[in-house]
């Protein structure tokens, strides 16, 4: 499991016609405040904060083919120009159960990456990927220009 500790950012939120909206900077542009969401917005403050992840080499719910099915990512981190990490968030009161690791493992077959995250805010699990199969990680490696991350 990840040990994570989320960095205090003021997010900007604002409220249209009974309904809250955060700002998404890698988007950039209002979206609907979901618990999920609001899950995503931490993680990724998480990524550019924390581990100095570039916002360029974040996307958010990028789209990809699985089969006929069109299915959103809800982050996907590249490296070299090509995905690297895949992270699916899930609100806080989603368990993150066998089905969890199934959708995140059916997306790698489609967008295949190093590593894998599942998350639901509180709890966070990582794996890396290698010929030998899925490794649990407990940390996830500091972006560094000078010594890219591998």
């Amino acid at each position: 499991m990840l040990r994570i500790t989320y960095p205090n950012y003021n997010f900007r939120i604002k409220k249209e016609n009974n309904s809250e909206f955060i700002f998404d900077e890698v988007r950039r542009r209002w979206v609907t405040l979901t618990p999920e969401e609001w899950i995503r917005q931490n993680f990724l403050q998480y990524l550019m904060q924390v581990k100095h992840y570039p916002k360029s080499l974040c996307a958010v719910e990028k789209i990809i083919k699985l089969g006929e099915l069109r299915k959103r990512c809800d982050i996907i981190v590249y490296k070299n120009d090509l995905p690297w990490m895949i992270v699916e968030c899930k609100e806080m009161n989603v368990e993150l159960t066998l089905p969890v690791m199934e959708q995140i493992l059916r997306y790698n077959m489609a967008v295949p990456v190093k590593f894998l995250v599942i998350t639901n805010g509180v709890i966070s699990i990582a794996y890396q990927l290698s010929e030998n199969g899925l490794t649990e990680v407990s940390d996830l490696p500091v972006f560094n220009e000078e010594t890219s991350i591998n």
